[in-house]
């Protein structure tokens, strides 16, 4: 043991007195459970020079700290004993803004009493726990069995889930975060008039002693990246932080890095060649496919949950359009509509009557037509109902379009073997 090794040296050159009782046999890792450090004082009796002194040993000892990764398979031995459900969530950035305004369009707030807490709960899901975590955590502790569900970027999954089984993807388009992973090289120099990943690959300058130089924070794509595009004399770095300057500052000769609008790549002097994007990504809702199939309740609420996610993420660029039209008969008010206008609603228009009591006798003047009509289309769909005799036009958002059943959550069952 480090300790014994030290104190026994200090006794042999004098500092230490043979009479200071140390308990060298117990265990200092119960001692000290949470740390792996422990720093012990020993007073001496001896004087040099006639003034006392202090002996100060640092003392280095396995901790019982539990790892990212459990052993067994890298599964935590926690898995079934917890009867709760936890659903991890991005704890920073823009990603847990998108996330948290989501989940409440959705109308699951996130009830979170204490902002620097880690942990919340979503009232409207029974039996489930939040744990706001980093991105990359989101994933690790999913491959772990810490927790059961999560939402993240879809290029956090493919980095750090590293086409692990185990993770299953439950919805791929939750419509925020959009971004791509690609490489980028300097507008200047040497790459000046280099377009293509071919043309990078083939320039003279990389050989074995000098290879193409790359920062990224995504090296499991990116060597896999390298391995498909062919670039046998490249070499990766990691590094954290504003990738874009590594070029400038002569630290690496391309980066590989997520892109939104790419308008940093250009306020750096760098661009985008043919051939260099590795993945889309956007946020996604993941899930451990063992905790679907083995926690008791966990794919009930992954069922909810995507049922809601599905109807407002199909709802959101939606308007209802309602009008009102002189016809003779539903069905001819609906040709009308069908074989005039270019919006004939999700599976066609709903028609009602519309009762009026001029003579003190009900009886139907109009019909109300009813629409679902994207967002990007409500102009030209008031224009061509009033062009057909539509009059008294009201437009309202809607929160939800639910279907018979998601074809995502037949998808997630076919997955899973039910």
């Amino acid at each position: 043991m480090q300790l014994l090794a030290s104190l026994t040296k200090c006794s042999t050159l004098g500092l230490i007195q043979t009479s200071t009782e140390l308990n060298i046999n117990n265990p200092l890792a119960s001692l000290f459970p949470r740390s792996g450090t422990a720093r012990l004082q020993l007073s001496s009796n001896q004087k040099e020079g006639g003034t006392p002194y202090k002996l100060r040993c640092q003392v280095t000892v396995p901790t019982a700290v539990p790892q990212p990764h459990a052993p067994s398979g890298g599964r935590s031995n926690q898995f079934a004993d917890r009867k709760v459900i936890r659903l991890a969530l991005p704890s920073k950035g823009r990603m847990a803004e998108g996330t948290i305004n989501l989940l409440k369009e959705c109308q699951l707030s996130v009830h979170k009493p204490n902002p620097r807490q880690y942990t919340a709960d979503i009232p409207e899901l029974d039996n489930l726990e939040v744990w706001f975590q980093r991105e990359s955590d989101v994933v690790r502790k999913l491959l772990s069995g810490d927790v059961d569900l999560g939402i993240v970027g879809y290029d956090i999954v493919a980095e750090y889930g590293q086409d692990d089984g185990d993770l299953i993807i439950i919805h791929d388009a939750l419509g925020f975060g959009e971004c791509h992973l690609s490489l980028g090289i300097p507008t200047y120099g040497i790459f000046e008039n280099v377009s293509s990943v071919a043309e990078l690959a083939a320039m003279p300058q990389w050989t074995a002693d000098h290879p193409l130089r790359i920062v990224t924070g995504f090296t499991y794509l990116g060597n896999r990246f390298l391995k498909n595009k062919g670039l046998k004399h490249a070499q990766l770095s990691t590094a954290d932080g504003a990738l874009e300057a590594a070029p400038a500052m002569g630290t690496a000769d391309a980066i590989l890095d997520l892109v939104s609008s790419g308008t940093t790549l250009k306020e750096n002097n760098l661009k985008e060649i043919d051939g260099g994007r590795l993945i889309s990504s956007q946020a996604v809702f993941v899930a451990s496919k063992r905790a679907l199939l083995e926690r008791k309740g966990v794919l009930d609420i992954a069922h909810e949950m995507l049922e809601r996610l599905e109807a407002h993420l199909r709802a959101r660029n939606q308007f209802l359009v309602t009008g009102n039209m002189r016809g003779d008969s539903p069905a001819e008010i609906a040709e009308r509509i069908l074989t005039k206008t270019h919006f004939p609603g999700l599976q066609g228009p709903t028609i009602s009557p519309v009762y009026t009591s001029k003579t003190g006798i009900a009886k139907v003047d109009y019909y109300a037509v009813a629409l679902c009509i994207r967002k990007n289309d409500l102009y030209d769909a008031v224009r061509e109902l009033r062009a057909i005799g539509g009059s008294g036009v009201l437009v309202s958002p809607l929160t939800y379009i639910f279907e018979e059943e998601p074809r995502r959550w037949r998808e997630l069952l076919q997955n899973l073997g039910l």
